[in-house]
């Protein structure tokens, strides 16, 4: 008779624990550890819709970290910006644009594509894409440039759908100055094997993507990773893994895959507050958000299609953060969602004073607090 397997439970708190160690946020990685690109690369990515989030969200994981090094690996192509998982805008190191796009493409650009399909019934979609690969490789091409020259090409077209049929069947990197740290720039296109210089990657094996998202994000469900990467049908992946793999289950009762050396730290270890930027992908990467953010908050961290940025106390969503910035002034302004003690306040005003010192060159800096968010 067979015996019936049965998973150890992990209890919430212990899963907030290895993900937090996973993302680099339980200690901060000595650079003797990790390098800067190694960060982005073991992380799968950062959220880069606006330019400063690549940079926050490495200052809240790596030590020493200087948001000039990220800007250094941007200019020196080692890096770069690219719409990938979920068809939104990573930055990632070359050999993951290259490689990652295609891998995301069902699971993010396609389903973009056939939003917007219906406004694009005259357009040879196959023409479009390879004239606008000659338009972005003869020169990095501003995006209302682009646009123009697709009207003329398709005029009444509706002109949104065109650049977004672009950008949606052709690997499209952002180019420098866009996204380096303290500089400005228009988004500027032109593909990923042009501004690399080398030829777009073979999609990786779904089960080799399983393994980088584990031990980014794990452990996990295979709902958790069709979350994070838009695709679906990953089952057979996890189950053709499930050997070397070791299981569990949430306090739900949902099957959990994990790598076996990954680290799980007690329950009961010490989380310091962190700062984190909006969009962050610690907080769109799971199906059941609740390993990070209880669910009577996770729906104050949005207004509309906008994500506020975040802090964690705990280990978990705590509240909202805003910085308002001048030349010479930075106020760091801490909205709670719980009610502090004094000592709890001083931890969490340490951490925001040491971003200000990381990510800001105003002379004067002040944190301060807003009233207690019930």
């Amino acid at each position: 008779m067979a015996t019936k397997t049965t998973h150890p439970v992990l209890s919430n708190r212990a899963l907030n624990r290895a993900t937090l160690a996973r993302q680099l946020l339980l200690r901060r990685a000595p650079r003797s550890e990790m390098s800067v690109a190694g960060a982005v690369e073991h992380l799968v990515g950062l959220q880069a819709q606006n330019v400063k989030p690549p940079y926050y969200a490495l200052a809240a994981r790596l030590d020493a970290f200087d948001p000039q090094e990220l800007s250094a690996l941007m200019e020196s192509r080692d890096v770069a910006r690219i719409v990938t998982l979920r068809s939104t805008i990573h930055t990632h190191t070359a050999e993951d644009c290259l490689a990652l796009r295609p891998f995301a493409q069902a699971g993010g650009p396609d389903r973009e594509l056939r939003l917007f399909r219906g406004r694009l019934d005259s357009v040879d979609l196959d023409r479009l894409a390879a004239y606008s690969r000659e338009l972005v490789e003869e020169r990095p091409r501003p995006v209302k440039e682009l646009r123009e020259a697709l009207l003329k090409e398709w005029p009444g077209t509706d002109p949104l759908a065109l650049t977004v049929a672009a950008r949606c069947m052709l690997p499209l990197v952002q180019v420098t100055p866009r996204g380096l740290w303290g500089r400005s720039g228009q988004v500027t296109l032109t593909t990923a094997e042009r501004w690399f210089s080398r030829p777009q990657a073979p999609a990786p094996e779904p089960d080799a993507m399983v393994r980088r998202y584990l031990a980014a994000f794990g452990p996990a469900s295979v709902q958790d990773m069709q979350t994070w990467s838009g695709l679906t049908r990953l089952r057979d992946a996890f189950e053709r893994l499930r050997p070397e793999l070791v299981t569990f289950r949430n306090e739900k009762g949902v099957e959990l895959f994990d790598l076996p050396e990954a680290p799980r730290p007690d329950a009961d270890t010490p989380a310091p507050p962190r700062f984190l930027p909006e969009f962050d992908n610690l907080l769109l990467s799971h199906a059941d958000r609740s390993r990070v953010a209880a669910p009577d908050v996770k729906s104050r961290t949005w207004k509309g299609n906008q994500a506020y940025r975040v802090f964690l106390f705990d280990g978990f969503l705590g509240g909202l953060w805003l910085l308002e910035e001048t030349k010479d002034r930075a106020v760091l302004t801490i909205q709670p969602f719980l009610r502090l003690t004094g000592a709890q306040r001083s931890a969490v005003a340490e951490e925001g004073e040491a971003m200000l010192a990381t990510m800001t060159s105003a002379t004067t800096r002040e944190v301060r607090f807003a009233e207690f968010a019930a």
